[in-house]
């Protein structure tokens, strides 16, 4: 009662203090998650134009909905890219005033299919009708909206149309370039040489520390740019099943093969129930035994689990085979006989017609002409069989056409069913003409299957919940333990195996062999976690993943573990270099050969278009570009090649005749910088300031 009495006496203090408590708790709560946290209401900007969070989310939701099965992360990197490449161009075609007509924008919407192949807006002739699209959306509202929309689309398409040809037009190859590429085909320089190739000092004789790496990186930065990154690094514990799980699962699918006896309560007797060997109703069996359900389809041999397809597909009918394992079941089949036919192969070749189904027709033609061309190239195939695939190949409007009509194999009613009937009630060999929906069809069968119908018990191997326990406890113990003594040190003694350490992004995804396991990523970005943090995630039907957030690169370069497979062959060639041209010294080739240990090569006819030393060396332009800028019998310096360090000797240089039109070689510089235009956006979001807050948003 005292206390009580006490606690009546200080409630008000009591209230006060909890109040206090919940309140710093909001206002916390405000800062590090709410409206004091966020530190912008945006998602990101581009070179100062914001990206309003709202809108970044409608556009995210409504490529998720579209997406069949996309993740929101991948939708919002998707959605992302796109409104950085809007941005940027936007900018580029409001500084150049760029402006699309009503003409131009019609053109752009009617390459929409639902627009421009809609019969709603076809004449009689078939052609897209300009009066009858503007009739349509006067009268319909929501047609006007959807139009309106689907306008700003096609007004960013147009200008980047009219932009892009603008850049290709400034795209100019000279007569001079033609020029220089015929002298450097044409050409010919012949040069004696000693090499001191690299791969004659051992790799281990040079070491390349980290600082090295990014002294390189440094000087190189446009080639190492990255975002900043996080290493992860983890140790994975996967909730399998053990030997002792397998054998059990194996055991129970065999048992079932043999009757058993089961008491029955209600008539105080034991009843013998039958096995898969002698069940009379086999669907119901299987159902109910088996982890998937029964299946009555006829199957090929190409189609039955490849280790055991052969035994499978010669079982008789009523004969069983198994215990086998296929992925992640144990297995045992009965056969319940041969079928012929089950699948078939065929080749055709499609003539559309205006108004058929067929997406595009190779010409234009009426449903008439499409039949008297079928029956026509129906006529060549049956005077000359050996004719089908060029046909198809020149004649056919279905995609099919580059395999010269192949359709591969296929199952019943797979096909549209005139098709399908064709094929299925004809032999191999029969070639006719069928018509459907998409057009006229020359068809040939070219192959047929048959197959067998299997009863399957299939039941996974999965871990018993003993094993799991074990599993958990031991993945439970390492987090623990982890957090507080060396990561790499405590696997071991535990006898775990650290995986290589994952280099991360911001907005990445995918995690090293684990496929995509974003809150991993998103927990290593975190503000709360810090170098060193230890968190167990549980992976679905993988098991426990005890991740350790090693460090952080924010110096604007890739880490030095990503970039060293490239830099560090470069570095120790240079190191190389310098001890190979230690060695190379002397007054002549010869001198300088003996002296480096190496014989004097020749190398003749060679062109600075394809720079090749012989011996199987490789490209060596520097070496090639010395040997033509070198008088005659004069020596160089040592050059550091691709492959060794070079002296060359001129011994003399072939000028190709003069000619006098280079349009040739023109056009071939023109072609090898047709590309060129698709390196503009790369060039703008390089110099762009691009700003990303999506983090900030949980994405």
């Amino acid at each position: 009662m005292a206390v009580l009495a006490k606690i009546r006496q200080r409630s008000a203090l009591l209230i006060g203090v909890i109040a206090l408590a919940l309140f710093a708790f909001i206002i916390q709560d405000l800062f590090t998650r709410g409206t004091f946290g966020q530190s912008s209401k945006d998602v990101g900007s581009i070179d100062g134009k914001d990206i309003s969070f709202e809108d970044f989310r409608v556009k995210v939701s409504n490529v998720e909905k579209s997406g069949q099965g996309i993740s929101s992360t991948e939708a919002a990197n998707r959605v992302w890219d796109q409104e950085v490449s809007i941005a940027l161009l936007s900018s580029q075609f409001d500084k150049l005033g760029l402006r699309v007509g009503e003409k131009h924008l019609l053109e752009v919407l009617k390459a929409d299919p639902n627009i421009g192949k809609n019969p709603m807006f076809l004449n009689a002739a078939g052609m897209f009708d300009i009066a009858k699209f503007k009739e349509y959306i006067k009268t319909n509202p929501e047609a006007a909206q959807y139009i309106s929309e689907k306008e700003k689309d096609a007004t960013l398409n147009a200008k980047f149309q009219i932009y892009n040809t603008l850049v290709k037009s400034g795209l100019y190859t000279t007569a001079s370039e033609g020029k220089l590429k015929y002298e450097m085909e044409a050409n010919k320089v012949n040069f004696a040489y000693a090499a001191g190739l690299y791969s004659s000092i051992k790799d281990s004789e040079v070491k390349i520390s980290d600082s090295d790496i990014v002294d390189y990186m440094k000087k190189n930065e446009k080639k190492f740019k990255a975002d900043e990154t996080r290493e992860i690094q983890y140790v994975l514990i996967e909730d399998k099943a053990s030997k002792e799980d397998e054998a059990e699962i194996k055991a129970k699918i065999t048992s079932l093969l043999s009757g058993s006896v089961v008491y029955n309560a209600k008539t105080a007797k034991n009843d013998t129930l039958p096995g898969f060997r002698n069940a009379t109703n086999i669907a119901e069996f299987v159902n109910a035994n088996s982890d998937i359900p029964y299946d009555s389809t006829y199957v090929a041999k190409n189609n039955l689990p490849a280790v055991d397809a052969d035994k499978l597909f010669s079982l008789a009918p009523g004969e069983i085979y198994g215990p086998y394992v296929y992925g992640k079941y144990y297995c045992i089949s009965k056969s319940q006989g041969f079928k012929a036919g089950v699948n078939a192969k065929a080749s055709h070749i499609l003539i559309g017609y205006t108004g058929s189904q067929t997406p595009n027709t190779k010409e234009k033609r009426t449903k008439e002409e499409a039949k008297a061309k079928a029956e026509e190239i129906l006529a060549q195939v049956q005077a000359n069989p050996d004719s089908f695939m060029m046909l198809a190949f020149t004649s056919s409007d279905d995609s099919s056409a580059q395999q010269g009509g192949d359709l591969g194999y296929f199952g019943p009613n797979q096909m549209v069913k005139p098709f399908n009937d064709f094929v299925f009630s004809n032999g191999i060999g029969k070639v006719g003409l069928v018509e459907t929906p998409f057009g006229f069809h020359i068809i040939k069968i070219t192959d047929k299957q048959d197959g067998i119908r299997l009863a399957t018990i299939a039941q996974k191997i999965e871990p018993s919940e003993a094993t799991s326990d074990k599993v958990f406890t031991l993945a439970t113990k390492f987090e623990m333990e982890a957090a507080d003594k060396d990561f790499n040190a405590t696997a071991k003694e535990l006898g775990l195996k650290v995986a290589p350490p994952v280099t991360a992004k911001a907005m990445d995804e995918a995690f090293g062999s684990l496929g995509n396991q974003r809150n991993i990523i998103r927990w290593a970005f975190d503000k709360e976690t810090n170098t060193g943090d230890v968190k167990r995630f549980e992976l679905a039907n993988i098991g426990h993943v005890i991740a350790q957030y090693k460090s952080e690169n924010k110096s604007g370069l890739v880490s030095v573990s990503l970039a060293r497979p490239y830099v560090e062959p470069i570095l120790k060639n240079k190191k190389k270099a310098e001890m190979l041209k230690a060695k190379m010294t002397g007054s002549s080739l010869e001198a300088i050969a003996k002296s480096a240990g190496v014989a004097v090569q020749q190398a003749t006819n060679v062109t600075m278009d394809n720079p090749v030393l012989p011996g199987g060396v490789g490209q060596e332009p520097k070496v090639v570009g010395n040997a033509f800028a070198l008088t005659a019998n004069k020596i160089s310096a040592p050059i550091e090649g691709n492959t060794g360090v070079y002296v060359v000797k001129n011994i003399s240089v072939v000028k190709a005749p003069a000619i006098t039109n280079h349009a040739e070689y023109v056009a071939k510089v023109k072609a090898q910088s047709a590309s060129d235009a698709s390196r503009i956006l790369p060039a703008l979001k390089n110099n762009a300031k691009i700003e990303d807050n999506r983090l900030q948003f949980n994405y």
